[in-house]
C-alpha cells in the first residue's frame, strides 16, 4: 500500500512540473498573441507593408520623357517607385509629394535614393511635364503598354496590382529587390523613418 507521504510527494512533483511547463510556454503564447494583434517591438517596426519574401524586379526596355533609352532602372540606389497616368490627379500628386518629402528629409543620404514614376498612360505627357516642375529629380519612365503591364505584374500584392489604380508607393533595394509598399493613406513620416533605418543599416547603395 502506497504511503500518504509518497502520494503527496508525487502530487507535489507533478504540480512543480506543471508550473515549469506553464512558465516555459507562457512567453511563447504571449508573443503569439502580441504578433497576431499587430504589435511589434519599437526598434523593429516597418511603417510600410513588408514584402515576404522579397522579390527581384526585372528591368525592362524603358525610355525617359526625352526619349533616352535606359539600360538599368535601379542604378544601385534605393528606389521609391510609383505607377500612374500622365494626367496625375490628386492622389498621384499626393504620392509624388510624399516621395519627395521623404527623399529630401534624408539629407546627405538622399544621394543614395532615387524616385521613379512609371507612366501607365501617355495620352497627356504635356500635362505631366507641367506637373513635374514641382518634383525635381523625378525619373520618369515610359514604354510600350505590354512592357508596363509586365513590370507592374511583378509588384502584384494580395490587394492587387499597380494597374488596378492602387496608388501605392513601392520601395526597392539597390539590387532591385521589392521590399516594402505604402498605400495611398500611408504616413509620409513613417516612410521617412523606414528610409532612415534602411540607409543606416545597409552596406549597399
Amino acid at each position: 500500500m502506497t504511503k500518504p507521504s509518497t502520494i503527496a510527494a508525487a502530487g507535489s512533483g507533478r504540480v512543480k512540473l506543471l508550473l515549469i511547463a506553464i512558465l516555459f510556454f507562457l512567453p511563447v503564447i504571449a508573443a503569439l498573441v502580441l504578433f497576431q494583434s499587430g504589435w511589434r517591438p519599437q526598434g523593429q517596426i516597418n511603417h510600410g507593408e513588408l514584402v515576404q519574401p522579397t522579390r527581384a524586379i526585372a528591368d525592362g526596355p524603358f525610355h525617359t520623357l526625352e526619349g533616352q533609352q535606359l539600360s538599368s532602372q535601379w542604378q544601385k540606389k534605393w528606389t521609391m517607385l510609383y505607377f500612374g497616368p500622365a494626367d496625375c490627379g490628386n492622389v498621384c500628386q499626393q504620392q509624388l509629394y510624399k516621395m519627395r518629402q521623404a527623399h529630401i528629409a534624408q539629407g546627405a543620404g538622399s544621394e543614395r535614393i532615387q524616385r521613379v514614376f512609371v507612366v501607365t498612360d501617355t495620352n497627356k505627357l504635356d500635362q505631366l511635364r507641367h506637373t513635374l516642375k514641382d518634383y525635381a529629380d523625378m525619373q520618369v519612365l515610359t514604354g510600350p503598354a505590354d512592357t508596363i503591364r509586365q513590370m507592374a505584374a511583378q509588384f502584384q500584392l494580395p490587394a492587387g496590382s499597380p494597374m488596378q489604380a492602387l496608388g501605392r508607393i513601392y520601395l526597392l533595394d539597390p539590387r532591385g529587390h521589392f521590399m516594402l509598399s505604402y498605400p495611398t493613406d500611408a504616413d509620409p513620416n513613417g516612410m521617412r523613418k523606414d528610409l532612415v533605418r534602411l540607409l543606416k543599416v545597409s552596406h549597399i547603395g
